[in-house]
């Protein structure tokens, strides 16, 4: 299956736009048209891999895909991931092709999803027609891709969701959960790491409901993929342990259908379908080359091409009236009786599994069950205390009996922060001593895969969380990004969060890892201070339902403070909040975090044994603190106090803010170093004298 890199990029010569009286060709040559003249309308965008794919596309939609257009909710859908959302075109159209109803406020209309309108607004401001597909903005699009390889680890979570969701609800007479999972990619996806990491894992989990069709048009933006990619994906694939298959014309919709049916027969193994095509497949002068990737292909053409497909030259956003109906006659009718037995079905689920069926009712909606948090433990006072690692390792624990859909795992670091599910199976086939009802995920050394994987998981209604340690948070940027773009209610948990890691040294010791997921919208940061700061992250990321939550947690013992002595610790909701204070107006507020929020403890009650007003402010989350009303924050913080003392043994970046003009904050100014963590704490100022020496000078 080495492909040669002789072969000219170009329209196949005498090649055939087909019989326009054929309703298959005409389906075709809309989605075709459509995608050049928005394109062109817009004067930007990808019109070259959407044109090449229609033929692939529309054939998937409409005579394999199960998908009912009126019911786009419906959970036992198959899934149509665009990894390659630059050619975002091709899904706006065949969303209106297919005659996809729109969904507001989680309640599906009367309304089409995408109109030609909408069509012609292709990235203009305020559309429905972004340009890159983007989750929860446009009806039919299944998760926000753009980032090249991303939709590829999503569709890995999808295809893990569908598993688990089988496992654990399907029964005896009830088969629920049986859909697919499709992913268009391209040869960006094929160059992206993440997409390699979530492909390995794919195989070794044997998910047979996972194909991946591969637009193999060998044109990149520099021009021709020779210059930098030339491997052979067909046997890197074969050697993870997929099925490979190969289409040798993208226009051969009748091989195709062989091929899918190929993919569905193999139970076992995830399936690539490589897809080899002409990128602007019947442009007269821009099919196969570089420039027909990123750019309009020019009025003249665009006419050109319609007179090469039989298509009106001077028409725009056309849609024969034979094509919607001939869509609803094959994808609409299929799905609408897919769906309709399906609730039939669950219908009676419900009377012969209520509770399974109430579960089912949960993940859809969102909730949770009553009680959830019932588990929560209270942690007693402990001048030696535990590690925010552990202490939240038990908070999962007690929270994951409760929320049966809670569930994930780590980059093979488990053991280090501390979370496996204990009496639960790993999530395996059978042959490596798992199950596919098991909760605890192994996701191998792939941070990347594992943050794009838990975002489809997500996307099910799961509520999945992935670990590893706080600097590895790198590797895992564009997932979280995409997370936080998209909404999802997704847990990172990140240990080892300082330089308290010790030995490992500035390799493993974050620095600017806080302030880049703090400088990330719609993520909320949690860096808690003892075990119940811990307890109460736990009930407030769980209980939310708008976007992502990481949580920083410490490798080193964290002492856990008298809450009959200081403030209890739910002020964790508010973001930061008054631990202690002197009856009097406070002459310096310490404010910090973490491990270093009981350095600030100490040096408070110095300072008070020494007859100064001071105040202690914990603030685990700038984000929820930011999010209280202006009265609450002044409460905290008075403006008219400006003497502050800020501790976190992170990047200083940011904390001005909180600190005023003139206060002092201590903090990292640069990377740490190999050597026990207490040595490391002291050198780099951690310490109670240096907190106190900072107040002191903020006392004049």
């Amino acid at each position: 299956m080495r492909v040669s890199f002789s072969t000219p990029l170009r329209a196949p010569a005498g090649a055939q736009a087909g019989s326009a009286n054929n309703p298959d060709t005409l389906c075709i040559n809309t989605i075709r048209t459509l995608v050049m003249d928005a394109v062109q309308n817009a004067n930007s965008g990808h019109p070259g891999a959407a044109m090449s794919m229609a033929p692939i596309a529309y054939t998937l939609w409409q005579n394999a895909l199960s998908y009912d257009p009126t019911a786009p909710l419906w959970p036992n859908r198959d899934r149509f991931v665009l990894s390659i959302g630059h050619a975002s075109m091709l899904l706006y159209a065949l969303i209106h092709v297919a005659g996809i109803r729109q969904v507001t406020d989680g309640k599906v209309t009367d309304e089409p999803a995408l109109s030609v309108e909408d069509l012609k607004q292709f990235r203009q401001f305020g559309s429905k027609t972004p340009g890159h597909p983007e989750y929860g903005h446009t009806t039919g699009v299944e998760t926000t891709t753009g980032p090249l390889g991303a939709g590829c680890g999503n569709s890995v979570g999808m295809a893990i969701a569908e598993k688990w969701l089988a496992a654990r609800y399907n029964k005896p007479g009830f088969t629920l959960f049986d859909h697919h999972v499709y992913t268009l990619c391209g040869d960006g996806d094929m160059m992206e790491g993440v997409s390699s990491e979530a492909a390995s894992l794919a195989a070794h989990l044997e998910l047979g409901n996972l194909t991946w069709i591969y637009d193999s048009n060998r044109i990149s933006i520099e021009g021709s993929t020779e210059v930098a990619f030339t491997e052979n994906v067909a046997e890197r694939f074969a050697a993870y342990g997929w099925q490979v298959l190969e289409l040798k014309d993208a226009n051969d919709t009748t091989t195709f259908m062989d091929l899918l049916a190929s993919a569905k027969t193999e139970t076992r193994k995830p399936t690539l379908i490589i897809a080899h095509s002409v990128i602007a497949w019947g442009a007269p002068h821009k099919a196969g080359k570089a420039s027909a990737h990123g750019e309009p292909l020019g009025a003249e053409e665009v006419r050109e091409t319609k007179k090469f497909l039989n298509w009106p030259e001077d028409s725009n956003f056309a849609v024969p009236d034979a094509v919607l109906p001939h869509m609803r006659a094959g994808l609409g009718a299929r799905g609408a009786a897919a769906r309709t037995a399906w609730e039939a079905l669950f219908a009676s689920y419900r009377t012969a599994h209520p509770h399974e069926a109430g579960e089912l009712d949960a993940i859809f909606s969102g909730s949770l069950p009553e009680g959830w948090d019932a588990d929560i433990p209270l942690y007693p006072t402990d001048a030696k205390g535990t590690a925010s690692r552990a202490s939240s390792g038990e908070v999962l624990n007690a929270v994951a009996g409760r929320l049966p859909w809670l569930l994930g795992g780590s980059a093979d670091l488990a053991p280090s922060t501390k979370t496996l599910l204990k009496g639960e199976e790993s999530f395996q086939p059978a042959q490596w001593g798992g199950s596919y009802a098991g909760r605890n995920f192994h996701f191998g050394v792939r941070e990347h895969a594992m943050g794009a994987i838990v975002n489809g998981m997500a996307l099910y209604g799961l509520r999945p969380y992935g670990a590893g340690f706080l600097i590895f948070s790198d590797y895992m940027k564009a997932p979280i990004r995409l997370s936080a773009l998209m909404g999802l209610p997704v847990t990172y948990i990140f240990t080892h969060d300082s330089i308290g890691v010790g030995e490992d040294g500035p390799t493993h010791q974050p620095i600017e890892q806080l302030v880049q997921l703090r400088a990330t919208p719609g993520l909320v940061t949690l860096r808690p201070a003892d075990a119940n700061e811990v307890a109460e992250a736990w009930r407030y990321l769980v209980a939310n339902r708008s976007g992502p939550a990481a949580l920083a947690l410490s490798r080193q013992n964290l002492p856990t403070l008298d809450r009959t002595r200081y403030a209890p610790a739910s002020g964790l909701a508010k973001g930061a909040y008054v631990l202690a204070s002197s009856e009097q107006t406070p002459k310096v507020i310490l404010i910090a975090t973490g491990s270093e929020l009981s350095l600030a403890v100490e040096a408070y009650e110095t300072l008070s044994a020494q007859g100064v007003p001071a105040r202690v402010v914990s603030m685990p989350s700038w984000e929820l603190f930011e999010a209280q009303p202006q009265s609450y924050r002044e409460s905290v913080l008075p403006s008219t106090v400006t003497g502050r003392v800020v501790v976190e043994a992170g990047s200083p970046i940011g904390w001005d803010r909180y600190a005023g003009p003139t206060g002092a904050i201590i903090a990292m100014g640069g990377f740490g170093a190999s050597g026990p963590a207490g040595q490391l704490l002291k050198h780099f100022g951690f310490t109670v004298d240096a907190v106190l020496n900072a107040a002191r000078k903020q006392l004049g």
